[in-house]
């Protein structure tokens, strides 16, 4: 059969692929890029930067954009077929990385060029590949016996399986769970839209009521608003305890396994802890200084997020004789408090988040900063009719990227919101190759009587993942694996955090903020509002992320073989960072997809980390113009388009000219102390 995985093709031909397709492309992929990596190990010619490095970092460029293609779709567009395919496939692409990495002919030629690195006079960007190559060996066995290097690979094809099965699992856990209601007193507080939202989601579904699912524009809404305090509990309980039912979609006996097999795996390449193995690859570098970050925030945070919380006990206490707060309380006196002290609530601001506007904004942002436009076009093939699909130009007329958005929730797309890339950039024989880039997202739908208009929350969510998307666009290196977001992972969040800032200043919003039905710009009072409410509760929404941050630190920067009781380690590693009342009923750890289905084992600290470094690089901005080009220009040039070229501490002095300063996120999250 014509196979179209198989042929050459630039942009991804979605609607040509069919299911039945992609084992055997992968098959044949991963045969002719074996063939690539023989023909580097097999040439006469004594080792070289270019005949071995570089030649090596191109090899494998099919089966790249064929798992790029199927592992998109996976998390965006699946069903059981495709994920009985991820299974089948993953042991494979695992077993033949490792193949890679521990073929002693490729690592001894590139041992040979490493030992001579410094004679070689390679510029930066080479010399990190060089680098990063024999590190990629080095860290993933090239050094071990045989028996161990074996042990590796049953190490390496178990994990590859059961990191999908978790995500599957929890993906199951968030599809399966649905409160149908057909009281309408049930609804008390919910505004008109998410009612009505709630309605069209039941009809869709060929159901009479209202539709409430886990599905984050259907989940979030409820939890802020809804008076029914037991409904509020019902659903909260559905969603902390996603994969923790000791069912078949349980994955308790799936985080033990994956953090016993990678603290051996780490052992067995001689680092302590599976976290010690990581951080040697991020700006962080040990475990020692992640949770003295950690904790240095936290001393600052907690009494913070303690006043917080009792001043939200108090009212609740007011309002409704609550004598208890408990988690599923949260949201809903916390927005009842925020409308009392500021006088807003997103049923104010979403009018002037049409979803179109706000995309069209941050096209305009973009356009301000870097001199990019987007043109939207129907020609580029897509993997679902609601996607859409940009061609993106510098100001010179210059092809930049293409640019592919998914904005709103089905049954076969996982939850959260992402970026990720179908292409990426790279020069080759004097061509610079273009990415394809595309961010996806679960925002609330349009229904018959009104546009998809966006919380606040849900507008710097589309924000944030653009600046990871703008990473990937206006990569401009030589090297594929140094291209765009693939940086120390403790960097990777700085563009997308950074981007937030926007949303929150009067110019930027007077670009897109405008009402979806009178075309008034959002009132300026309001935009003051969202300005002085944006620390609101910010020692408590501090805690919770050091929560996860210490958490993910727990499991995996120690030995886990004593742990037998997830949901009891869980509690013991909550214990410094606890606000509200335990519930038994629900783990975190069973459904928390960062650290056990993608790529933050040991780096959920991160986002924090990012934080300090957004902090430092917008108030550059804001000293000089939250528009100043050449600001952007240098931004633009030391970090956007560098990619991991560089060490990211360096890239970031070059752009800042000093290292940063955690004052800035103090100062910016109201946590600094009043002298």
């Amino acid at each position: 059969m014509n196979n179209p995985l198989l042929e050459p093709f630039d942009q991804a031909p979605f609607s040509k692929i069919k299911n039945e397709h992609f084992k055997p492309a992968f098959l044949q992929a991963i045969e002719d890029a074996k063939k690539e990596i023989d023909a580097i190990v097999d040439n006469p010619e004594p080792p070289s930067f270019e005949n071995t490095v570089a030649t090596l970092d191109f090899a494998g460029q099919q089966l790249d954009r064929i798992s790029s293609v199927f592992f998109n779709l996976n998390s965006a567009e699946t069903n059981e077929e495709i994920q009985k395919i991820a299974q089948e496939i993953s042991p494979l692409l695992s077993e033949f990385s490792n193949d890679i990495t521990l073929n002693q002919g490729l690592f001894q030629r590139i041992k040979t060029v490493y030992e001579q690195r410094d004679s070689l006079e390679l510029n930066p960007e080479q010399y990190t590949l060089l680098e990063k190559k024999y590190k990629s060996f080095s860290r993933n066995g090239a050094n071990l016996n045989d028996a161990d290097k074996k042990r590796l690979r049953e190490i390496d094809a178990e994990l590859a399986k059961l990191k999908l099965t978790f995500g599957e699992n929890v993906l199951a856990e968030t599809n399966k769970y649905e409160m149908l209601l057909t009281d309408e007193e049930d609804l008390k507080g919910l505004p008109e839209g998410e009612k009505e939202a709630a309605a069209h989601l039941a009809e869709s579904k060929g159901k009479k009521g209202w539709l409430i699912t886990l599905d984050y524009p259907s989940y979030i809404p409820f939890m802020k608003y809804a008076e029914n305090r037991e409904l509020r509990k019902e659903l909260s309980m559905a969603f902390g305890s996603k994969g923790f039912h000791s069912d078949e979609l349980d994955n308790q006996e799936n985080v033990l396994k994956i953090v016993n097999l990678r603290h051996e795996r780490a052992n067995l390449l001689g680092y302590p802890t599976h976290a010690h193995f990581v951080l040697e690859e991020r700006m962080a570098e040990t475990p020692k200084k992640v949770l003295d970050f950690l904790n240095e925030l936290l001393e600052k945070a907690k009494p913070a997020a303690e006043r917080e919380f009792a001043e939200l006990e108090a009212f609740a206490k007011e309002l409704d004789n609550i004598d208890t707060l408990q988690k599923w309380d949260s949201a809903y006196y916390s927005e009842k408090l925020k409308q009392k002290l500021f006088n807003l609530d997103d049923e104010k601001l979403k009018p002037y988040f049409k979803l179109e506007n706000v995309i069209d904004g941050v096209f305009k942002v973009a356009e301000k900063l870097f001199g990019l436009s987007f043109k939207e076009v129907s020609s580029i093939d897509k993997y679902h009719e609601e996607v859409k699909t940009y061609e993106v130009y510098d100001d010179a007329g210059n092809f930049i990227s293409l640019f592919y958005a998914d904005f709103h929730p089905r049954p076969g797309k996982r939850g959260g919101a992402w970026m990720t890339s179908f292409k990426p950039q790279f020069t080759l024989n004097g061509t610079n190759s273009r990415p394809h880039i595309s961010n996806v997202c679960n925002f609330t739908r349009s229904t018959s009587k009104k546009p998809s208009l966006l919380t606040f929350n849900e507008v710097t969510t589309l924000f944030h993942e653009f600046g990871h998307g703008l990473h990937g666009m206006l990569a401009n290196t030589t090297y594929p694996s140094l291209s765009g977001t693939s940086v120390y992972w403790d960097f990777v969040e700085l563009p997308s955090q950074v981007m937030e800032n926007w949303c929150y200043e009067k110019e930027a919003l007077e670009l897109f903020a405008f009402h979806y039905e009178t075309g008034e710009l959002i009132p300026m009072e309001l935009v003051e509002k969202i300005k002085e409410s944006s620390n609101f509760q910010e020692g408590m929404a501090t805690l919770r992320q050091l929560s996860f941050g210490f958490l993910d630190m727990a499991w995996h920067g120690k030995d886990p073989s004593s742990i037998n009781n997830v949901k009891a380690f869980e509690d013991q590693a909550f214990e410094g960072t606890r606000l509200f009342p335990e519930t038994p009923e629900t783990c975190m750890s069973t459904s928390f997809s960062h650290i056990f289905q993608g790529g933050y084992s040991s780096g959920y600290y991160s986002y924090k980390w990012a934080e300090v470094l957004d902090a430092d690089a917008f108030a550059f901005f804001k000293e000089n113009g939250i528009f100043n080009r050449e600001i952007a220009e240098k931004f633009k040039e030391n970090v956007l388009s560098k990619g991991g070229t560089e060490n990211p501490m360096d890239l970031y002095k070059r752009f800042r000219g000093s290292e940063p300063n955690i004052d800035a996120l103090l100062e910016r999250a109201g946590l600094l102390a009043k002298t």
